[in-house]
């Protein structure tokens, strides 16, 4: 007997993760304005902090926390609704197939490179850094490795749990399908020519940028077979 999955099925990690950013933005919401310009200083991620980090609230300790705390605040309502809506499509299939803890590892890992990227990027930015894009886009990127494998949840297995358990193959396999060719470069492009940023915080200025994106995509890409618990003969992939 075929085991199937509901059509609009979140998982409990993924609506958990969904609740906590919710719940951490509407309580934001209460405080006044500078309050809520010490929190966002605080947990906001902000390239010139590093090796400064006396100069800002949160001290040396926010130099370390906020590469993954930036992550957990968001602009205003559109900008989390937006981060929630990909999380629920592309993060369900991942939960689905990783579980709780290695879906959690890679959202921190996807989080903690996107920061990075960001100040590699400009690495003198005064202006914060939020939202759980790097975190999304690397859930994005690992659900893309397994989603068009002939059986998987894109592949012809929509409905069926064993879709989310079938063998992954290795990236260069997976680069010569069309369908995921086209959405990696489709995705790159996108990012780059326009970016996702510059929503304000209480009047701050704060921003996600394009650079967060991309270092949480290659992460959720290039990371994924160390953290897929499928182990299976590599499949032939035909585009």
């Amino acid at each position: 007997m075929r085991r199937s999955v509901p059509a609009f099925n979140i998982p409990p990690p993924v609506t958990l993760l969904i609740a906590l950013l919710v719940a951490i933005h509407i309580l934001r919401s209460f405080l006044g304005r500078q309050a809520t310009f010490e929190f966002l200083y605080r947990f906001a991620f902000v390239p010139a902090r590093l090796g400064h980090g006396e100069a800002y609230p949160g001290g040396s300790g926010a130099e370390i926390w906020t590469f993954l705390t930036y992550a957990f605040l968001h602009g205003d309502f559109v900008h989390l609704i937006v981060n929630i809506l990909w999380m629920a499509s592309f993060g369900s299939a991942l939960a689905i197939r990783f579980g709780p803890a290695r879906f959690y590892a890679l959202f921190v890992l996807g989080c903690i490179a996107g920061a990075l990227a960001h100040y590699l990027v400009l690495p003198g930015d005064m202006a914060p850094l939020v939202g759980a894009s790097a975190g999304v886009s690397a859930m994005m990127a690992a659900a893309l490795r397994f989603s068009f494998v002939p059986g998987g949840p894109l592949a012809g297995g929509r409905g069926r749990r064993e879709a989310y358990d079938v063998p992954a193959p290795p990236l260069a396999v997976s680069l010569g399908n069309r369908r995921v060719l086209t959405f990696v470069i489709l995705w790159f492009v996108l990012n780059l020519a326009f970016g996702v940023g510059n929503f304000g915080i209480a009047g701050e200025g704060s921003s996600i940028a394009w650079q967060a994106h991309i270092g949480g995509f290659l992460v959720g890409l290039l990371l994924f077979p160390l953290l897929d618990p499928v182990r299976a003969d590599e499949p032939e992939f035909p585009g």
